[in-house]
């Protein structure tokens, strides 16, 4: 058994982590490229979301270095990710691929059932040794948001501009190759120290724009266009409404660990949307609101186009922004989004916040 998962931001370190932590062969799929959406493009139905056509290159490009298992994540509610698995598993077998598909369903209710696909998955390791290879993929995948995290507030400020990618893209590396916790974190150590000893104009002033919206178009760069690094340099921290470490936090450790989480973000939406509608869109809403409190300058709201959660959240919005008083953009993402149309569309936010904001009256920093 070689198995393999779509690419997700930095899923691929954690889970390649979790899995070869407990003896199983992993295929990482390449990094997403033109010819992995190509090939989605080609094989899926016109109409489908981004992330469904880039999954299908993401295992088509997997099964020529030998992947013959896909793990894959569930869903509920109305969102069409919950029938992805059954939708690629027909393209892929349509196409001659003969894969075995694993679907984990969403883990805060179905506990148990993923405990029982992971221990088939490790060829029968004992739940013990299941539970350490959990810890040891959520320590990762902490490290690597904690570093992110410091990324994103350096960006901004670096007076070399590309020393702080530079960092995180070595704490990325290194990560990815540490085989301990004790590993992780004194990799996450020197990378926290390394970005903190980057020169830096820390009395700047810096415009606060935190990124809401689907999950799969928040964490993968390819898909965003690497909005988070265009903010960074246009001179904008970003801060963003999920982060993989709390998602499994919520989801899989059901909010033990005391951080942000999503349930939060739900209380904050009930003025406006008090009922679940699928994917991340009340949680979209909610984090608008948290973030007007938190007192950040601009929200950019990212989405696959037809992403039906987010159309209803962006229904919304609008109302948001006016009663909370933050300006809100949205930007739906197909394979037709280019970089040279983001830009300037994040060129002409940065300068509407610039206008709105009275840098005399507000410490900005």
């Amino acid at each position: 058994m070689r198995i393999t998962f779509p690419h997700m931001g930095n899923l691929y370190i954690v889970g390649r982590g979790l899995f070869e932590y407990l003896g199983v062969d992993v295929v990482i799929p390449p990094p997403i490229s033109k010819r992995t959406l190509k090939l989605g493009i080609e094989h899926a139905q016109e109409f489908s979301c981004l992330p469904l056509k880039i999954n299908i290159g993401n295992f088509i490009e997997a099964a020529e270095l030998g992947a013959d298992t896909i793990v894959m994540s569930g869903g509920v509610g109305p969102c069409r990710f919950g029938y992805y698995a059954q939708v690629e598993r027909e393209i892929l077998k349509d196409l001659g691929y003969q894969y075995d598909v694993i679907v984990i369903e969403p883990p805060d209710t179905h506990f148990s059932e993923l405990l029982q696909k992971i221990k088939y998955l490790s060829n029968g390791k004992s739940l013990w040794q299941v539970a350490r290879a959990i810890r040891f993929g959520w320590v990762k995948a902490r490290a690597l948001d904690i570093v992110e995290q410091k990324v994103q507030k350096v960006r901004p400020r670096e007076s070399v501009k590309g020393a702080a990618d530079h960092v995180y893209q070595w704490a990325l590396n290194k990560i990815d190759l540490a085989g301990d916790v004790k590993g992780v974190l004194d990799v996450q150590k020197l990378a926290l120290e390394k970005l903190e000893a980057i020169p830096q104009e820390k009395d700047k002033p810096v415009l606060k724009i935190a990124i809401v919206g689907e999950i799969y178009t928040i964490l993968e760069p390819f898909v965003n266009l690497d909005i988070e690094k265009h903010l960074g340099r246009l001179g904008a921290e970003v801060n963003r409404s999920i982060y993989l470490s709390e998602w499994v936090n919520d989801h899989l450790f059901l909010g033990l660990a005391r951080m942000r989480s999503g349930k939060e973000a739900r209380k904050f939406a009930s003025p406006y949307l008090r009922h679940f509608v699928g994917g991340h869109g009340q949680e979209t809403v909610g984090s608008t609101v948290r973030y007007a409190h938190e007192g950040y300058h601009g929200v950019i709201q990212l989405a696959p186009l037809t992403c039906m959660p987010e159309i209803v959240a962006q229904s919304i919005l609008p109302v948001v922004s006016e009663r909370e008083s933050i300006p809100v953009m949205t930007i739906y993402l197909d394979e037709q989004s280019g970089e040279a149309g983001l830009l300037t569309r994040l060129e002409a936010f940065i300068d509407l916040l610039y206008r709105k904001t009275d840098w005399k009256k507000e410490n900005i920093k």
